[in-house]
């Protein structure tokens, strides 16, 4: 595997296998790699004929007070991890080589930053569609993919690229769980085993969420329950549990089957900030509500 600590590197490096008619397919990554990860580089190896990963911890999605700093590395670990997987190129820059002296360019999708994550972690998602923009500019690749645990960074991309017209192809991978149903992250490794206990509930209480508002109750009076739920179940904090549009992240009162729907929640045990969504699926008529 080839390790690239230049954008001039990584990009000639993609320049020739596109030159010689291979598909790339770029796949982003803040290191502290787990199996989700991994499961990323293997859909990108189904989609084409080259994967080259990135690992960036990137300091502009971090907050006052956030982890940056704790946030764990180790790349020899992680390299090991991507050879193993099949990865063709990992990309890992300095802080000095993404954003040098002067760097004075800031990216924002309106609307689609300002909730969820974005209301809980203000400026998170502009420092998240700040790097994605380099580094997709910076790659060129024929794709990029995506966790769908992180849904609404994917849906801040998939805008992004649409309106700066950038001709790289945005794939979804859909999200990678643990056998209890919590989502892998790598902010996983933060919970202590009473606290790994609690954890699947924030997936549990999405499903039920999802399968209520799907059988007719209202989005507001099921996100809130669940919230109330979770914080009995032993999560320190809940910062929301919503339901919106899948892809303009718009408020969701009542579900209409014909508009993609996902609910979305975000809780914290200890310093684990854990966040999950699920789709908001139509009910069989035996299973709806009875009004």
């Amino acid at each position: 595997m080839d390790i690239a600590r230049t954008v001039a590197e990584h990009r000639a490096r993609i320049a020739d296998w596109r030159r010689e008619g291979r598909r790339v397919c770029l796949v982003p990554t803040m290191g502290a790699l787990h199996d989700g990860h991994l499961g990323l580089i293997a859909a990108g190896r189904k989609a084409a004929d080259r994967v080259a990963a990135t690992i960036f911890v990137n300091p502009a999605q971090f907050g006052a007070g956030e982890d940056f700093a704790a946030y764990p590395r180790d790349e020899a670990r992680d390299a090991a991890l991507l050879e193993r997987a099949g990865c063709d190129m990992l990309f890992a820059p300095s802080a000095a080589e993404m954003y040098p002296p002067g760097f004075a360019v800031e990216v924002r999708v309106k609307g689609l930053s300002d909730c969820l994550c974005g209301a809980a972690r203000p400026g998170h998602m502009d420092g998240v569609a700040q790097v994605v923009a380099k580094l997709l500019n910076q790659a060129g690749a024929d794709a990029a993919i995506f966790g769908e645990k992180d849904w609404q960074q994917l849906a801040i991309v998939r805008r992004m690229v649409r309106d700066l017209d950038i001709a790289t192809e945005i794939l979804a991978c859909p999200t990678i769980r643990e056998p209890d149903g919590l989502a892998m992250s790598s902010r996983n490794r933060y919970l202590d085993p009473e606290q790994r206990r609690v954890a699947p509930g924030l997936n549990r209480a999405l499903v039920s969420t999802a399968a209520r508002i799907a059988g007719g109750e209202p989005a507001e009076e099921a996100c809130a329950a669940a919230a109330r739920g979770l914080l009995k179940a032993g999560f320190d904090k809940v910062d929301y549990i919503e339901a919106r549009e899948g892809e303009t992240l718009a408020p969701v009162a009542v579900h209409d089957p014909e508009t993609p729907t996902r609910v979305f929640g975000a809780a914290r045990l200890g310093r684990a900030r854990l966040i999950d969504n699920v789709e908001i699926a139509a009910l069989p008529p035996t299973m709806r509500a009875v009004s």
